[in-house]
């Protein structure tokens, strides 16, 4: 899952850069990196990154994975962004809600790819932010968006059998089981109030510092799962370098690299562009773990992305 949480994922558009956010920026290079290359290294990171956690699963659970990713991901950035803790009690409550939220997505993210390939958890899990961003939204539009979006997550889950409804024996996807799509389900519930959580943070402590200090909380709360269910493998030398590696690919790099974009580009276009991460996701998996998807998975994908696109590009453009 994405580092980044000040930029509303879907039709709500990104929020401006935070404070802090320029020592992070700077990881990723010079300016003279087009915006949208940047974007689009960014969320090839992010895929990457999932696609090596998939080989931790061999020495770690998917808790082992999500502790290592947080943890090492929360040690980088708190000594980038070098947070205050003094918090007031409101503040503070914020970023443990914030850090419980991001816990859970990536515990739920990491179980659910041990049963579905990477582009459909991706996507599923991007209806989330999809529906917070629609919420608001009294347009008979953006209802629609939101049922093409449902539409492509039934064809994800295989509740839709297109070859019956076509009259021929063919198109079937097979179901995801009830496990894998609870699993999914929460990753989206959880991507979700990561962006509610992450946006009411980043208002009082600044993107960076904020998304340093819930990391490290989320470390904290996922730390018992990562024991009790990888004991000692957790801290092999080479289970902590793929760690790290995880951490740095699906946490550290794309924050840097997506903060760096949006300076540069209108909000519209940063969220357009971050719609095609369900599609960068499942090509990932094509190319990195040989995850041959049928044509009606790559159908539901289209769907949701194209929801996404529709509620982006259908709404005035506020982004100055």
């Amino acid at each position: 899952m994405s580092g980044t949480y000040t930029c509303t994922v879907g039709p709500a558009g990104p929020e401006p850069a935070p404070a802090g956010a320029g020592r992070l920026a700077a990881l990723v290079g010079p300016d003279a990196v087009p915006p949208p290359l940047l974007m689009l290294l960014g969320m090839v990171s992010t895929q990457v990154g999932a696609a090596i956690a998939t080989q931790l699963f061999r020495t770690t659970s998917p808790g082992g994975t999500t502790a290592l990713r947080l943890g090492f991901g929360a040690l980088v950035l708190l000594a980038v962004a070098r947070p205050t803790l003094r918090l007031g009690w409101r503040t503070a409550g914020l970023v443990a809600a914030f850090g419980v939220a991001m816990a859970g997505m990536n515990l739920a993210f990491y179980t659910a790819l041990q049963r579905v390939p990477l582009g459909i958890a991706v996507t599923i899990a991007f209806t989330g932010p999809l529906l917070v961003s629609v919420a608001a939204s009294r347009r008979l539009r953006d209802f629609g968006w939101v049922a093409l979006a449902g539409l492509g997550v039934a064809l994800l889950a295989g509740l839709l059998d297109l070859g019956a409804l076509a009259g021929s024996g063919s198109g079937g996807t097979g179901r995801l089981d009830a496990t894998a799509l609870l699993c999914c389900g929460l990753v989206a519930l959880g991507w979700a109030g990561y962006v509610v959580l992450g946006k009411a943070v980043s208002t009082r402590l600044g993107g960076s510092r904020g998304l340093a200090l819930g990391m490290a909380v989320g470390a904290v709360c996922v730390l018992p799962f990562g024991v009790a269910g990888s004991g000692a493998a957790l801290f092999d030398p080479w289970t902590m370098t793929l760690g790290l590696g995880v951490a740095l690919l699906s946490s550290v790099l794309p924050y840097s690299a997506e903060m760096a974009a949006l300076r540069r580009m209108p909000a519209r276009v940063f969220a357009v562009l971050l719609s095609l991460e369900p599609a960068v996701a499942a090509l990932v998996g094509l190319t990195l773990l040989h995850e041959t998807l049928g044509w009606p998975h790559l159908l539901g994908i289209g769907c949701v992305v194209a929801a996404s696109l529709g509620a982006i590009t259908g709404r005035p453009d506020r982004s100055g």
